[in-house]
């Protein structure tokens, strides 16, 4: 005990922080470098990062299970504030007045939110087709919102009465146009997709009022808010006479039954005699 109370405890701490404390820290060091190397880390879809959900309120995610509705996703108050006016309108697909194009699946037939605009030739002729901006707008979405829909643009506009309203652009195969860009009526802003690979090759165009920005379903029993684009269209060009034309009815024939030599119209087959 006589030895205990002769030792300098002051000088044994000082020694001891000395010498063993900085090798334990270079010891904690490598565990924390070592776990950080070796740690799983988690990978992307195959999507691009810059196709993600835009988050567009604070901080708040809008992502899947985060406990927020992508449905209250709202404009920006600086977006509302610039929109540009929208005084006249031509056709997404095709010619201004929609030639070379067809409504497939017209605004809430079978449920359907939107209109399913073709190329004429059917199937996958028109995949990669340009789409175009139907109005003078902004696009306030550019991404990729779920697998079902697949690549989308949505184009902020105003009525001369202020009123807003947008335009949306779903199974796109390529966006051209960055969030925040300003388009005008007939600019190229994107190409026609498949959504995903999930269908065959067309534009589901739809017109919305109001300022909300999620995607929502393309079909339903109430519309949500949004109106038949094709009538608003029509009537925004005025030319009440240009619609779309009429979808392609029918089979593909044979080559048997398709008469030589005549070029009016080779899919329309001739009667058998």
């Amino acid at each position: 005990m006589k030895e205990l109370d002769n030792l300098d405890w002051g000088r044994h701490f000082s020694e001891l922080r000395r010498q063993v404390l900085p090798v334990f820290l270079a010891v904690v060091a490598v565990a924390i470098l070592v776990m950080a190397l070796l740690a799983p880390v988690e990978k992307n879809s195959n999507k691009e990062v810059s196709e993600k959900v835009h988050l567009r309120v604070s901080l708040l995610s809008a992502e899947p299970g985060s406990g927020f509705d992508s449905a209250f996703i709202l404009a920006r108050p600086v977006e509302l504030a610039r929109a540009p006016l929208a005084v006249r309108a031509d056709f997404p697909m095709g010619s201004a007045s929609g030639a070379f194009s067809y409504n497939a699946q017209p605004f809430l037939e079978n449920r359907h939110l939107g209109d399913d605009l073709n190329g004429i030739g059917g199937w996958d002729s028109d995949l990669g087709d340009a789409v175009y901006a139907v109005a003078d707008g902004e696009v306030i979405f550019a991404g990729w919102p779920s697998d079902g829909w697949g690549r989308v643009m949505t184009v902020l506009h105003r009525h001369e009465g202020g009123r807003m309203f947008q335009s949306f652009y779903g199974h796109l195969a390529h966006i051209d146009l960055p969030l925040g860009a300003r388009v005008r009526r007939g600019e190229k802003i994107a190409t026609v997709g498949k959504g995903n690979g999930q269908y065959l090759a067309h534009l589901h165009f739809e017109l919305r009022e109001g300022t909300g920005i999620t995607a929502g379903p393309g079909y339903g029993d109430h519309p949500h808010g949004r109106v038949s684009g094709e009538d608003w269209i029509t009537a925004s060009r005025g030319a009440p006479n240009d619609r779309l034309n009429a979808a392609v009815s029918g089979s593909i024939p044979n080559a048997a039954e398709i008469a030589i030599g005549v070029a009016s119209d080779p899919l329309v087959p001739v009667e058998k005699k």
